[in-house]
């Protein structure tokens, strides 16, 4: 179960990994006696070959420690390959499981937790856990055993001389303290303010056009400015806590080591210490010192890593408000595909005073065209997101084929949808990956039959490279009617039961419309098809209008049925009659 905070996260991620883990902590195991062998080797070959002038001895033991340091070397390569293979593959789990969770999230949960931020959480919040992970690794037993053995060692050489520790390490431990004290705060400023800069970049890079047209980009620069300097200011103050910590650590290594020279020389010089004991015992302390400095390289990234797991861990906690139905329970089979009905339906936005939609009860037929009209904010767009369930009704129920939408499994329900959004969205990629979005299995002649009904084909095949040709992301290298055409011909090649058109003609002009919605009316067959339209033009052949008007239905039928009996189609219809006479 994944429990709270960097160690949660790190036991849940790393206990797949158990073997490695135990391959590490031996190989760290037999590094850590390495070092603490080669001290008491070399004080030997001082004391008993160099003193003496044994020249074999200091040959045979050269050739020990010769043999050490080479199984201490690869000890160390299998061990940082270990670490960096078991890192990487956290990293990937992560960012996977972080990719899967966002995508089972309702469009309201993903605002919430805001786009720019959710993007920076996979990215650079996994890699601060990834790196701590791969030092954390390779320290988490070296730093200890090296630095608990090398006191012991240190004792073992000279009693009197180990009591420097009880000075040394204590204040180390102090400085160490204070530090991550100080730091914890910090980096999690630092990771809200990288997610500050990214939504101005990412706000910028959409809206260029926008800002550009306002004469906006000097104010847009100084916007992105004021977000830039103040994680600036933030990350100066981080490196500045470095810049002061490390100083004082070096500071007290060195002061011990001069500390060792001048009390081990008296020891020497009264002949109650070998040199060479001497030369061990100050090896031993540079140990101990250096495993502190590991331990503190190590700690320097918990507290980053900490604030970046807690954010992590909010997205991964985060349980989806439209979950699918439980395993156990029995799913209705589709008894009417096609046949939408929506019963007594009201959605409000969270914190809104008033309803969008209120008290709807609708239905849409199979082999009908219904149309929805109505004026700017009436709900259109909110209605036609509720039958897929890409959000949530606040009341009410809403059933496609007969089955409440909330008793069947979301990846079945859009299997019965081909919606095509007010924006128009192509992805990177060519033309045919784009139009098999929903069939892979689809055929070219398929593809072009496709085309051909939204209008579409007659510009793909003066493309270079017709259905291969390339598409940059979102369509940049089309035109806004291109981009409507080819999302209309990725609908048509799904085939569904459900067509939801949310303004999708808005970019076409009227004779190119007028040739779609022919192609569309021969093609779509027993479909049910759903037209969301604000011209008039567009929806007067339409089966049945529905007119909305504040969230409310105010009239339902024909277009010479609605003029005669709908106050609010006609405002509509006389709107834009008098708008084309001008």
């Amino acid at each position: 179960r994944l429990s709270s905070g960097v160690t949660g996260l790190l036991r849940f991620y790393l206990a797949p990994h158990r073997g490695a883990l135990v391959i590490i902590t031996l190989l760290m195991l037999i590094q850590a006696f390495a070092n603490l062998l080669l001290p008491s080797l070399n004080a030997d070959i001082i004391n008993q070959g160099v003193v003496t002038g044994d020249v074999g001895y200091i040959v045979r033991m050269g050739a020990v420690m010769l043999g050490v340091s080479v199984v201490l070397g690869i000890a160390s390569i299998i061990a940082v390959y270990f670490s960096a293979r078991t890192s990487m593959q956290v990293g990937r789990t992560l960012r996977s499981d972080l990719y899967r969770r966002v995508g089972s999230l309702s469009l309201g949960q993903i605002n919430q937790l805001g786009v720019p931020s959710l993007i920076t959480r996979n990215t650079n919040d996994v890699q601060q856990v990834q790196m701590l992970i791969m030092v954390g690794l390779t320290m988490m037993v070296l730093a200890p055993v090296t630095a608990i053995g090398a006191i012991f060692m240190a004792i073992r050489e000279n009693a009197q001389l180990s009591l420097l520790l009880l000075i040394v390490v204590p204040l180390m431990l102090i400085v160490i303290g204070g530090m991550v004290f100080r730091a914890i705060p910090l980096f999690r400023s630092m990771q809200d303010k990288i997610d500050r800069v990214n939504q101005v970049m990412r706000e910028n890079l959409t809206g260029i056009r926008v800002i550009r047209a306002f004469n906006r980009t000097r104010t847009e620069e100084v916007r992105f400015a004021e977000a830039n300097d103040d994680l600036t200011l933030t990350s100066l103050k981080v490196t500045r806590l470095f810049a002061l910590v490390f100083p004082l650590l070096m500071l007290i290594m060195n002061l011990s080591s001069v500390a060792v020279i001048w009390w081990g020389g008296h020891l020497v010089a009264d002949g109650s210490m070998p040199i060479g004991n001497l030369t061990a015992f100050l090896a031993y302390i540079l140990q101990i010192l250096f495993a502190v400095m590991m331990a503190v390289m190590t700690l320097m990234m918990v507290p980053r890593a900490s604030a970046s797991s807690d954010r992590i861990m909010e997205v991964l906690q985060t349980e989806p408000d439209m979950g699918d139905p439980l395993p156990g329970d029995q799913q209705a089979p589709i008894a009417y595909p096609g046949l939408i009905e929506l019963r007594d339906v009201s959605f409000r936005y969270p914190g809104a005073q008033q309803p969008v939609l209120a008290d709807m009860s609708l239905s849409f037929l199979p082999g009908q065209t219904t149309a929805i009209v109505g004026g700017t904010g009436s709900g259109k767009t909110t209605l036609v997101n509720l039958l897929p369930r890409l959000t949530d009704a606040t009341t009410g129920e809403i059933l496609v084929g007969g089955v409440d939408v909330r008793h069947q499994r979301q990846e079945d329900l859009w299997s019965h949808f081909g919606i095509v959004p007010q924006k128009a969205f192509l992805f990177g990629g060519t033309v045919a990956s784009n139009m098999r979005l929903g069939a892979r299995d689809a055929t070219d002649e398929q593809i072009w039959a496709a085309l051909e009904t939204a209008q579409a084909a007659s510009f793909v095949r003066e493309l270079p490279d017709g259905l291969d040709s390339p598409i940059e992301q979102g369509g940049a290298n089309f035109s806004g009617g291109q981009r409507q055409r080819l999302a209309i011909a990725r609908a048509l090649v799904r085939r569904p039961e459900i067509y939801v058109f949310d303004d999708s003609f808005s970019a076409l002009d009227y004779a190119t419309e007028a040739k779609v919605r022919a192609g569309l009316a021969r093609t779509t067959g027993d479909a049910t098809v759903i037209v969301v339209a604000q011209r008039v033009s567009t929806i007067m052949d339409a089966d049945r209008i529905v007119v909305i008007d504040y969230g409310r239905v105010v009239g339902v039928g024909t277009h010479v049925e609605l003029l005669e009996t709908c106050e609010t189609y006609r405002e509509i219809v006389d709107s834009q009659l008098q708008v084309s006479a001008r």
